[in-house]
């Protein structure tokens, strides 16, 4: 079958939730868990991602390099993915390893308060404290799609993912104003207990959904036919090698998903050119901006992620899932363009900060929701953590790499260089989308079952 028929185009775009979609999933008790476990932990996400670099800038006064560093230590454990993801394919006990991830992730932030009680944190220690979040959230990223799919019927994807988005980008709203706060009256090391708080909460959350965790099956009926090597190594017994590449193979091959992971990559990549430790730089030294009132500016600023969560089921049953995707393409990384205008008087400086995170937010929902349904449609159960693992390490693998560069192009050219070269490149990422049969896609239905198609 070629691409262009891989997925069939509907004649006018549907409603893109089924109406009883909302009502469906307020009866669904291990999804709400799950929602309400998560939403507490995305709280907790905010306090962390601004206190780390933080405490790298105004209390070790790194350099920007460092701050960079610090941002591509964190992703490091995306590199080893697909390898995770194949490994937690064969491990049928999905709860118990999201379990382990939040315990984990709780522990080792307990660590850095523990440090600054008896001694002096460095900037080895901020770093290891973020390669070990790292490896536990990249636990339970890879982990997450094969449970979200046992919690979730398929025509609830897009009423689910705006839900768990919508606490997201509640987070985003509130959390930096409040992660400012606290540390501001705690001091950094200390505001990050908050945050192991709310990992011991969503793993609480966890423990109490009773459901059946996926099971290993074959897994292989959608493995393209130009994958010779996968296909005979289903004929002998299941191989941990055989299943690695089965992984790699769907994700080349499924014109869907290499066309996703081809422009998310280059979003991601350009995007972490200025990760959120350069935009807390870039408002601490540059603009003069207070720990308070950065968290404020970036708190009001995030609205856009939740009206975006609030809005993308809707303009997907406007114009389509699949254009709304490319229409986040453009929208979530354009912005950065206006962080680099910032400057002035201080209702410009905050002003132009805050707008640029609306759209950047309302951008990332708008494509993350509608994306992450398509995602999760077009891959077969058996496969999941498999194809999110290989696809994580492509993906997110770009992000240290791109935080690098990022450090070195900012330490040479200025973070306003580094910031309008995120916003032209990571639009560019659109033509990956407009390329593919992506744009086609009005519905999940139109989607077809991901099991039976090749290309």
């Amino acid at each position: 079958m070629s691409e262009a028929s891989a997925i069939p185009a509907t004649a006018a775009p549907a409603p893109a939730v089924p109406a009883d979609a909302a009502a469906s999933l307020r009866r669904n008790r291990g999804f709400m868990l799950f929602w309400a476990g998560q939403s507490v932990s995305q709280f907790g996400d905010q306090i962390t991602a601004l206190a780390l670099p933080l405490i790298a800038v105004a209390r070790l006064h790194a350099s920007t390099f460092a701050v960079s560093v610090l941002t591509a230590v964190s992703w490091m454990p995306a590199l080893f993915g697909a390898a995770a993801g194949t490994w937690m394919d064969r491990n049928p006990n999905k709860r118990a390893l999201m379990l382990g991830a939040d315990l984990g992730r709780a522990a080792v932030l307990v660590s850095l308060p523990a440090v600054v009680l008896f001694g002096h944190v460095t900037l080895l220690q901020l770093y290891l404290v973020a390669l070990l979040v790292g490896i536990f959230s990249m636990v339970f990223n890879t982990t997450h799609s094969a449970f979200f799919a046992r919690l979730v019927p398929r025509e609830s994807y897009i009423a689910a993912n705006s839900r768990l988005s919508a606490s997201q980008s509640a987070a985003y709203v509130a959390g930096p104003a409040m992660g400012g706060a606290l540390i501001q009256a705690l001091s950094a090391p200390v505001a990050v207990l908050a945050d192991a708080g709310s990992f011991l909460t969503s793993a609480a959350f966890i423990w109490r959904i009773r459901s059946a965790d996926p099971t290993p099956d074959a897994a292989t009926d959608a493995v393209p036919d130009e994958a010779p090597d996968a296909r005979a190594e289903e004929k002998t017994p299941r191989s941990f090698r055989g299943e690695l590449k089965q992984g790699w193979a769907f994700v080349t091959y499924d014109p869907v998903v290499r066309a996703s992971l081809a422009g998310t990559t280059t979003i991601n990549f350009f995007t972490f050119l200025a990760g959120t430790g350069l935009v807390v730089l870039f408002a601490t030294r540059t603009l003069g901006l207070s720990a308070g009132t950065i968290g404020a500016t970036l708190g009001v600023g995030a609205t856009g992620s939740l009206v975006g969560a609030l809005v993308a089921s809707r303009v997907a049953a406007r114009l389509g899932v699949g254009r709304t995707v490319a229409v986040g393409a453009v929208l979530f990384p354009a912005p950065f363009a206006l962080a680099a205008l910032a400057g002035g008087p201080i209702v410009l400086r905050v002003g132009l900060i805050g707008a640029a995170e609306f759209f950047i937010g309302l951008g990332v929902m708008l494509f993350d929701i509608n994306q992450n349904a398509i995602l999760t449609a077009a891959v077969p159960d058996g496969m999941r953590s498999r194809v999110s693992g290989v696809y994580s390490s492509v993906n997110y693998g770009v992000r240290p790499l791109a935080a690098l560069i990022g450090g070195l192009l900012a330490a040479h050219a200025g973070l306003r260089a580094t910031f309008l070269t995120a916003a032209v490149g990571g639009s560019l990422s659109v033509l990956w989308f407009l390329a593919s049969p992506i744009p086609r896609i009005t519905t999940l239905d139109a989607l077809g079952a991901a099991s039976t198609r090749t290309p």
